[in-house]
């Protein structure tokens, strides 16, 4: 809303900083950490009032997870709302990615919101069944892969980029779509497996997204794309003031969920936050790299998908607890250890894919 402060600007003023996507990047990362730091507190006591006894608490889960009965959920409103707020303030209106993106974001959040209700109402982890929010998840997924291949250039509608082999262009046609559909929705159920401890799932977000909002910015930049071999997606480089909302927003947010958590960010916050990392990857034609930076979604997702395969097949379980950061809280590592060690791992992962930029 803010860029159009432009209009005002006679080339040499301070109107004419608005212009500048990192200069609004920076107004909307700044004005999400200040949504997260005031309005935290007063959500997390609406949630604590209006929750009463807070998530509930699996029973065959960790032993360690008992002493945090009580905790409220739904703390990832105080994220989208701080993103959606620094968005709608300093990303242009007029570009079709922002609001793709939101779209997707705003959508996965309102089904992890329904769900978070349904399990704090009746007080049982049940919530909204897997397949209605599978259901779901593929429906908005739909809108957004045919939204996203609409808007890219005619030469990459439908078409597969590939990192390293950057001359490579792979059109799939209609195959595009489920594809496209895939890489949502698993991103979105990927981060939602992996928020289980505190802290745990924000930070490899932030990481994620920051990575991706880098990729954004220089796909969206001929200086980039020329220098880099990237193939050039007009536009995309508006993400970036919704990845600083995101990453202002998630640091509000990590302020009250740092260990011991003071609010959990629940399926409304982990549903949102993936679907927007799979929305972006679609968008700038990088979806294979969000495979890279978001390795850690990944393989937390595979050890759940091990885990099932292996018992239904032989009786046995491959991992003591799955996803696999229960498997090491089951070892006996500190909860503190196993977040701070993922955390270096998700920062490893998206140093080498932003690497993949550059290896031709």
């Amino acid at each position: 809303m803010l860029y159009w402060l432009t209009a005002l600007s006679d080339g040499g003023d301070v109107f004419n900083l608005f212009r500048y996507i990192t200069f609004r990047a920076g107004g909307a990362f700044l004005t999400a950490l200040f949504f997260g730091f005031f309005f935290g507190p007063r959500l997390i006591n609406v949630l604590r009032r209006s929750q009463g006894k807070g998530q509930p608490i699996r029973s065959d889960g960790p032993e360690g997870h008992l002493s945090k009965a009580g905790t409220p959920t739904m703390g990832g409103l105080l994220i989208v709302g701080a993103l959606t707020t620094a968005t709608l303030f300093w990303a242009r209106w007029d570009n079709p990615y922002v609001w793709l993106v939101l779209f997707v974001t705003l959508s996965f959040g309102a089904i992890g919101f329904a769900d978070d209700y349904a399990k704090v109402s009746k007080q049982n982890t049940a919530g909204v069944s897997a397949r209605m929010r599978l259901l779901l998840g593929f429906l908005i997924a739909l809108v957004a892969s045919l939204w996203a291949s609409w808007s890219h250039p005619e030469d990459m509608q439908f078409a597969l980029a590939f990192p390293i082999f950057k001359d490579v262009l792979l059109h799939l046609g209609v195959f595009f779509v489920p594809f496209a559909m895939f890489v949502i929705v698993g991103a979105a159920n990927a981060v939602n497996l992996t928020d289980g401890l505190d802290g745990l799932a924000i930070m490899p977000v932030m990481i994620a997204s920051a990575a991706l909002g880098v990729i954004a910015y220089f796909v969206g930049n001929t200086t980039f794309t020329d220098y880099l071999g990237l193939h050039y997606v007009p536009g995309t480089g508006e993400i970036v003031i919704f990845v600083a909302g995101l990453m202002g927003g998630g640091l509000g947010f990590l302020w009250y969920n740092a260990p011991p958590a003071a609010v959990f960010m629940g399926d409304t916050g982990s549903l949102a936050l993936g679907g927007a990392l799979g929305a972006i990857a679609v968008a700038t034609k990088h979806e294979i790299v969000l495979g890279i930076v978001g390795g850690l979604f990944v393989v937390e997702a595979l050890s759940v998908i091990i885990q099932v395969l292996y018992f239904k097949r032989t009786g046995k379980r491959v991992f003591l607890m799955a996803p696999i950061h229960h498997h090491y809280e089951k070892k006996g590592w500190a909860e503190p250890t196993i977040v701070i060690r993922f955390w270096i791992i998700s920062l490893i992962l998206a140093i080498v894919g932003l690497a993949t930029l550059k290896l031709r």
